[in-house]
C-alpha cells in the first residue's frame, strides 16, 4: 500500500507525544490543543476573524416585498426562481455534510476549527432556503420544490458529479480521494453556485425580489471565502503530499474541471433560457471566467482563454468597488466589508 492509499485517521483529542503546531494536515501529528499563535498556516488566523463577521441570520430580512411581487414574475421566472432554490439547498446539503467528513480528518487544530465555523455557515444557507420559501409559496408546494432533486433529470446529473466524489472519499478516506474531494469541492462552491446567482442578481436589477438577492449576496459572500480556505488547504496538500502532484492528478483537476463548466452551462441553458435580461453565450464565458479563478485559488494555470475579466457588466451597480478594490490581498479589506451587506458594502466581488 501506498502512502496515497494509506486510510486517513482521526486526530487524538488529548496527545502529550505530539506538538501543538501540526506536522501535516492529514495524517499528521498534532497535540490537539489550540494556539493560535502558534499554527502551521498563520494566514488562517485572518480567516478565522473574518468568518466570525459573516454571522447573519435569515429571518432578520423581512420578506414581506418580496412575499407580494413573487405572484407578479413571468411563469419562467417563478420556475426558475424555485428549481434554483431547490438546487442550492441540495448543495449547501450535500456540502454540510462533505464539511463534516473533512473536519474529522484534519491533524491541524487550527484547520479543523475553522471548518467548524464552515460547517455552521452552510447551515445557515440552508435554513435560509426555507425561509425564502416559506414566504412565498404554501408548505405543500415548498416540500415539492424540496423534492426537485430526486426525479429532475437535469439537476440529478449535476447533483450526481459532487456526490459521487464525494461519497468516495466518505467511503475511502486517503490523501488521493481526499485531493480529488478538495477538486469537487471548490467545483460546488466555487462554479456550481454561479449561474444561480445571476438569475437572481438579474432579478434585483429589475427591483425585484430584492430579499432574496440579499441573502443571496451574503451566501456569495461566504462561499468566496469557504473558496479561499479549500483552495489554501489544496495547496497545503501538495505540499505536505508530493507525490500527489503528478500529471495524473493535474489532468483530474483540468478535466473535472472542465466537465463542470459543461454542466454549469447546461444548467444555465436548462433554467434561464426565457429569462429576459440573461444573455446565455454571455453567461457561458462568465462560468469560464469564475472556473479560471478557481484554478488560480489552486495555484494552477488558467484553463480557459479570453475570459480574463467579468464578461457580465450589468452585475457591476450590485458590486462595491472600494470592497473589491481590496481583494488584491484577500485580508487586506477592511472588518467592515465582511459584515452584513448594507447600504454602504454592497454586493461581494462577482
Amino acid at each position: 500500500m501506498t502512502l496515497l492509499d494509506r486510510e486517513l485517521k482521526l486526530q487524538k483529542i488529548f496527545n502529550t507525544e505530539a506538538p501543538n503546531q501540526s506536522t501535516r494536515i492529514i495524517l499528521g501529528e498534532c497535540s490537539g490543543i489550540l494556539n493560535w499563535d502558534d499554527i502551521r498556516m498563520p494566514h488562517m488566523y485572518k480567516l478565522y476573524k473574518v468568518l466570525l463577521l459573516n454571522h447573519w441570520i435569515a429571518d432578520e430580512i423581512p420578506m414581506s416585498k418580496d412575499a407580494q411581487q413573487f405572484p407578479n414574475l413571468t411563469p419562467d421566472e417563478q420556475r426558475a426562481f424555485k428549481i434554483n432554490i431547490s438546487l442550492l439547498a441540495v448543495l449547501d446539503s450535500m456540502q454540510t455534510m462533505f464539511v463534516g467528513d473533512v473536519k474529522r480528518f484534519f491533524t491541524d487544530s487550527s484547520l479543523e476549527a475553522i471548518a467548524a465555523i464552515i460547517a455552521q455557515q452552510e447551515v445557515v444557507h440552508n435554513q435560509s432556503y426555507s425561509y425564502v420559501l416559506s414566504s412565498l409559496v404554501s408548505e405543500q408546494e415548498q416540500k415539492e420544490i424540496f423534492e426537485y432533486w430526486k426525479h429532475d433529470a437535469v439537476l440529478l446529473e449535476r447533483n450526481r458529479f459532487i456526490a459521487d466524489i464525494y461519497q468516495t472519499f466518505r467511503d475511502n478516506p486517503t490523501p488521493q480521494t481526499f485531493f480529488e474531494a478538495l477538486v469537487a469541492d471548490l467545483i460546488l462552491e466555487g462554479v456550481f453556485f454561479y449561474s444561480t446567482f445571476a438569475f437572481f442578481y438579474n432579478l434585483a436589477r429589475d427591483q425585484k425580489m430584492m430579499a432574496t438577492s440579499q441573502m443571496i449576496s451574503y451566501i456569495q459572500r461566504d462561499e468566496n471565502q469557504h473558496c479561499y480556505f479549500f483552495g489554501e488547504v489544496f495547496k497545503q496538500l501538495l505540499r505536505d503530499f508530493p507525490e500527489l502532484n503528478i500529471d495524473a492528478n493535474r489532468r483530474f483537476v483540468y478535466d473535472t474541471i472542465d466537465r463542470a463548466v459543461q454542466l454549469e452551462t447546461n444548467w444555465a441553458h436548462y433554467t434561464l433560457s426565457n429569462i429576459r435580461g440573461i444573455d446565455l453565450r454571455e453567461l457561458s464565458d462568465y462560468i469560464k471566467y469564475i472556473a479560471n479563478r478557481r484554478l488560480a485559488l489552486m495555484g494552477m494555470e488558467k484553463a480557459y482563454e479570453g475570459v480574463d475579466v467579468n464578461c457580465m457588466p450589468w452585475i457591476k451597480p450590485f458590486s462595491d468597488e472600494a470592497l473589491n478594490s481590496t481583494k488584491t490581498d484577500f485580508f487586506e479589506a477592511k472588518s467592515r466589508n465582511y459584515g452584513k451587506v448594507g447600504d454602504d458594502n454592497g454586493f461581494d466581488e462577482l
